[in-house]
């Protein structure tokens, strides 16, 4: 996150436009992984883009970073932006992300948890998603939830 920091050192604490991918992860029983954040409650594996890459080579950084997996084939499921997604962090710093969400079924690797991003990493059923799921990636979910007529 290099290119946010040397934009914070210009601009400060002032709302940006930040884009970024998170990734629905589906494994062969259905169930989709979350990431219980370090910072707050359960969420998607992804974040923001780092200059020269695109929304899928960030989506595929982020997870691979966050939970170790590699994964395949990227399905965008569509792309999300306007003032419901404008955030203001712990620190002072605002934004208005632009999320890039991805759907894949195809996952290799063993999830090793990155600690200073995360406190858990598993697998929920569509139907039984934690409580504490942060309502931006609720938000993020539910399309894919409808398209599969999943309730919750």
């Amino acid at each position: 996150m290099d290119y946010v920091k040397e934009l914070r050192e210009l601009v400060g604490h002032r709302p940006l436009i930040l884009p970024g991918a998170v990734v629905l992860i589906l494994n062969d029983k259905n169930e989709l992984l979350l990431q219980h954040r370090s910072d707050g409650g359960w969420g998607l594996p992804g974040g923001l883009m780092e200059l020269g890459e695109s929304m899928e080579d960030t989506a595929r950084r982020e997870v691979k970073e966050e939970t170790n997996l590699t994964i395949g084939n990227l399905k965008l499921l569509g792309i999300f932006s306007g003032e419901e997604y404008y955030l203001k962090v712990a620190k002072g710093d605002e934004f208005y992300s632009v999320t890039a969400v991805y759907t894949t079924d195809e996952v290799q690797g063993d999830i090793k948890i990155d600690r200073t991003e995360s406190v858990d990493v598993q697998f929920f059923q569509l139907n039984h998603l934690p409580n504490d799921l942060l309502d931006v990636y609720r938000n993020f979910i539910t399309p894919y939830m409808d398209i599969l007529n999943v309730g919750n």
